[in-house]
């Protein structure tokens, strides 16, 4: 690693997690983190309202995976929504409304949530969720992959053009997304303030 890259990389919250001494205690500490990701995720998708006018819910499983990716950083944040995807395939039913499986509308969100959470996750190893415009900005390169993968989907899987997909998967959760960014600006530059207060 570069001495310019080993600058850019700086420690999320959960490196702040002691890992004890010894190669098998720190692994064990990271499945707990990585499986801590995973049921917060599933918390909070089961958090979830139906639309009337659209197939995809509006849920806070996006918000959990976007605070996942910030707090674990990229590698673990991924293991902990790849564990996420693959148990919800397998037949594990906690995706949004208790669904399983992947054959319904919604389900390329759920494939953006692995990489949306590694995007986060990178930003945050560059320091980007220790102030509030840097988490908004996180919050938002976050959000735009989900839409990435969910979009595409919902227009092959209802077999709509783009304008349609966009206006029945993006719309309507812009305002929730607007609101989430802005609760996540708060929770995580103020755990950094009270880790800063803390090491004082």
């Amino acid at each position: 690693m570069t001495t310019s890259a080993a600058a850019l990389r700086r420690p999320v919250l959960a490196d702040l997690v002691p890992a004890g001494a010894g190669r098998a205690r720190g692994a064990a500490v990271t499945a707990a983190l990585v499986l801590a990701g995973t049921a917060l995720v599933a918390v909070l998708s089961q958090v979830a309202v139906p639309l009337p006018f659209t197939p995809v819910p509006l849920s806070l499983g996006t918000f959990g995976v976007l605070v996942v990716g910030a707090a674990l950083g990229p590698a673990r944040a991924t293991a902990s929504l790849g564990l996420y995807l693959l148990a919800g395939v397998a037949g594990v039913g906690w995706f949004a409304g208790g669904a399983s499986g992947w054959q319904f509308a919604s389900f390329g969100y759920l494939l953006g949530y692995v990489v949306a959470a590694a995007v986060v996750g990178a930003l945050a190893r560059r320091g980007a969720d220790r102030s509030v415009w840097g988490t908004i900005g996180a919050m938002l390169a976050g959000n735009v992959t989900v839409y990435a993968f969910g979009v595409p989907w919902l227009t092959a899987y209802l077999g709509v053009d783009l304008p349609t997909a966009l206006g029945l998967g993006v719309v309507p959760f812009l305002l929730g997304d607007a609101v989430k960014a802005i609760v996540a600006a708060v929770l995580l530059p103020s755990a950094w303030a009270l880790v800063r207060r803390a090491q004082r």
